[in-house]
This record gives structure tokens, sequence and C-alpha cells, in this order.
């Protein structure tokens, strides 16, 4: 709960959608504070069938309708908007059906598109057009899959996961900016690349039309209101929906001179700036230049995140039963730093499995001691992550001409005390560690903003956090930040 709404006010939903868990928070916002409260949670993850991994789209469609049927009975809703993940859409029928349930962005089915992408394109031209990094599960990679399967023949639209929600609510379609600017298929300006997708064999116009975060899409189905009990209309707003896009709008900074950490299942590391990074040192460094609100540019690298604890306690627990994580994590701290370190974004992580298994073959291939518990195994993973944080924040640095003078962490990583801890010692700055919600925060402030509640500017909404937000702040520990320099940069 965040702050006391006072003067007009109006309650608002966002839809916050994880590959692990899907969350709806209803805001009541007004122009001086606001709360913020749980209306919906349920489990996400992925599907596999055959070979393939798949998203139930329509298992997260009916936990969204049973969060908004919650926030309804506590009284009438004025917006909604919907953010998730990037990269995955789905494709839909000139009729308006679903052509099937969407795929997810760790299937290996796009290994052939890469290939012959570099064979028509170039991965280094790619990312001169695009300004995004190259990444396997890419929806340009993800789109040429599903060309050369036959899969787009009967489609008349791709619709990324928030726009697909959202067309499910209103019947409306439309692409919004952000999660756009992902799909490695847009230029650095903000258009859609003709020639890049005639190049790679595909038609523009599988895209609905491209809107701007802010913008009121449509009004939900009236049909659709009555069975959720909505007595009033009820807008569907497009909002960053790329959740690091909206989690970087509630980045509680006072200032430019920050990097941001948007720590979850993924980790997205960068800063916020007003023109790409186009340079090849950027493109072979793994950075991205995706769009963030206002134009703006999120210089960012992705990072395995805690993907790999959450698929080794889901491992230990096949074996030994439910795991406590607070404790485990608790009892990790306890272990030695940088014992065993290993590279986090190694490709064998992307894929569901044993990561127990991966990490001891990863640190028997290096020459690091491999861990024998979980806490070592807990504890590797987790200066890992921290290792890797210092690299990206280093290089975005040195990358962008940008000097840092603090680290926000946002995301579920923040109830991670012992990985904000070992951010702050590997990065040598102090890490500002709030809000844990802030996709869902950013996502309610924009819609607020749209509806003329609050001051929709980034940095207004930015000050209106610092009022409202707790915080809490990690400094280095000298002697840990120096061990980290041996680790190299």
């Amino acid at each position: 709960m965040i702050g006391a709404s006072v003067g007009r006010v109006e309650r608002i939903v966002a839809v916050d959608l994880g590959a692990s868990s899907g969350r709806l928070y209803t805001g009541e916002v007004s122009a001086e504070h606001f709360t913020l409260s749980e209306s919906g949670r349920f489990t996400n993850g992925s599907v596999q069938l055959g070979e393939n991994l798949f998203w139930d789209i329509l298992g997260l469609y009916r936990g969204i309708l049973e969060g908004l049927t919650s926030a309804l009975r506590q009284g009438p809703v004025s917006s909604v908007g919907v953010d998730s993940w990037a990269v995955d859409y789905g494709l839909v029928r000139v009729d308006g059906s679903l052509l099937s349930n969407p795929a997810c962005y760790r299937d290996l089915r796009t290994e052939p598109s890469i290939s012959r992408a570099k064979a028509l394109v170039g991965l280094e031209a790619m990312f001169e057009r695009t300004g995004i990094a190259h990444q396997p599960f890419n929806t340009s990679f993800q789109l040429m899959a599903d060309a050369a399967s036959g899969h787009l023949d009967e489609a008349n639209l791709a619709l990324l996961l928030p726009d697909l929600i959202n067309y499910f609510l209103t019947g409306e379609a439309a692409t919004e900016f952000t999660n756009a600017s992902t799909t490695q298929l847009m230029t650095t300006k903000g258009e859609w690349d003709a020639e890049l997708f005639s190049l790679l064999g595909l038609k523009s116009s599988i895209f609905a039309e491209v809107v701007t975060p802010g913008h009121v899409l449509a009004p939900v189905t009236m049909a659709l209101a009555h069975r959720l009990g909505a007595d009033r209309p009820i807008d569907v707003i497009n909002v960053a929906s790329h959740d690091t896009a909206s989690a970087v709008v509630a980045v509680p900074a006072s200032n430019a001179n920050f990097a941001y950490i948007s720590c979850g299942t993924w980790s997205l590391v960068g800063v916020e700036l007003e023109s790409p990074v186009l340079s090849d040192e950027a493109r072979r460094a793994g950075f991205s230049n995706e769009r963030g609100v206002e134009g703006t540019y999120r210089f960012l690298h992705n990072v395995m995140g805690l993907w790999t604890l959450q698929e080794s306690i889901r491992t230990w627990e096949l074996r030994a039963g439910s795991i406590d994580v607070g404790e485990l994590v608790a009892r990790s701290e306890r272990e030695e730093v940088l014992r065993s370190v290993i590279d986090i974004n190694d490709e064998s992580f992307l894929p569901p499995g044993d990561m127990p298994a991966r990490i001891a073959r990863l640190c028997r291939a290096s020459g690091e001691p491999v861990p024998e518990t979980p806490e070592q195994f807990t504890r590797c993973i987790l200066d890992s992550l921290a290792l890797a944080y210092r690299r990206a924040v280093n290089r975005a640095q040195e990358l962008s001409g940008l000097h840092v003078d603090a680290v926000h962490i946002v995301g579920g990583g923040v109830n991670n005390k012992l990985l904000c801890q070992l951010t702050a010692d590997a990065c040598g700055l102090e890490v500002v560690a709030g809000p844990v919600e802030a996709a869902a925060i950013g996502n309610v402030l924009v819609q607020a903003g749209a509806l003329g509640v609050v001051d929709g500017e980034r940095w207004a909404l930015r000050h209106f956090l610092q009022q409202t937000s707790h915080v809490d702040a990690y400094r280095p520990n000298a002697a840990v930040t120096k061990r980290f320099s041996e680790r190299g940069d």
C-alpha cells in the first residue's frame, strides 16, 4: 500500500504479466498521492507440447478477467492497461480469431531463422538499422520461423502479447511503440523498416498501427463490461507495454545520471538516453536501443536474471520437496563470496531444465570450484549476477558517455536483499532498491497521466514517486568491491 489518496480520485487497473506470474493492481490516484493494492494474481509458465514451448494465453486472459471482476467489486474502474515481457506475439486470422497459442521465446525453433538472416541481411546490418542486439528469441527470427512453417499463411495480424490482450478486451488492434521497438524490425527513428521486412521475406502489414504510451485505445466491449459487472465504460489505455519500459517510468531518480536494473525472471540493465548508441562496440557488447516513454532510448543489456535460481529451486523441489526461498538466500549469505563464478548469460541457461547440472558443467569447464549444496549454487548464481551487473553498468557508461551516480533496482529482485547488497559491492555505487512493483506503478501512472489526474511528464512522475514510495539504500563495501574488480570487467 503506497500513500493515501486525496482530492479527485480515479481507480485504475494495471495488468502486469510476467513469465512466472500475472498480477493485477488497482491504483487509486489523485494529484497528490495514490494507493496501490493487489486485485488478482495467477501463475504463468511455458507449456511444452512435443518439442515446442507455448504460452497459455487463454489461461492468462481468464486470470485477467477474474482480477478485473475482483477490482470492480471494490468500486468503479476508470481504465485498464496491460504490460508484459517483449518479443512474443499471437497470430490473428482475418476473421479476428486466434490462430494458435503464442510460442514462448524460450522455444528453440528460431535457429534456422538466424542463419537465414545472417545470409540475407547480416546481423551487423540488422543492428545498424534497428539498434536491437542479436538475441535468438527476437521477434524478427520468430516471425521468420512462422513464415517458414506456413503459420503466417493464415495470419492477418501479429499482435504482441499486451496488444493481444487489449484486442481481446476491446476488439481493437494497435501496436504499442515501446514493445514494437524490441522486435528488431523498427528503425531507430521509430518507423517500421519496410525494406528489412522485405529482405527477411516478411510483410510489414502483419502489424497493426503503432501508438504511443498514453493512447486511449477504446472502451472494454459492452458485452464484456456487463459480464465483469461494470456499471460504466472502462477505457483500455496503451501504457508503455514492455514491462521494462513501464518499470523505468517508475524509477524514483532525481536526475538523469542513473543506471537501472529491472530485476525479475530477466534482468535488464541500462541507462536512459535521448539518442541511440549505434557503434560497433555497442553491437559487439550486446546492447540494445529499446524505446521508452517520451521518445527516450533504453540503452540496455539483457542479463539472464533470476530465472536460473527459479529453475534451480524447481529442480531441487522435484527431488526433495518444498524450499523456503528466503531461508535459502539467507543461508547462502554465509557462503564464501565469489567462490564460484559462471557466465550467467551462457545460452545453455535459456531453455527450462536442470540448472544446477548446467552450472556444475560450466564450473568444471572453466576451472571454478563446483558448488555442492543448494546454498553454494545459490551463492554462485547471485555472485555471478552481481558481476554481470557490474560489467553491464560499466559498459553502458563507457559506450554512452553517461556518468552514473547510483544504480536503481526495481522489480522482484528488490526483495532479495543479498543480491541488492552484492550489486552495490560489485558496482562500487550506491544501490537504491524499490519500488518492487515498478512495472505496475509505471503502468498506473501513465494511465493517470492520460486521464489528466497527474502530470504525465516522466520527471514529474518520478518526483511524485519520490514523495510517495519507500526505497532502501545499499552502500558498497570497499573490500568486497575490490574482490569483484579483481574478477575482471
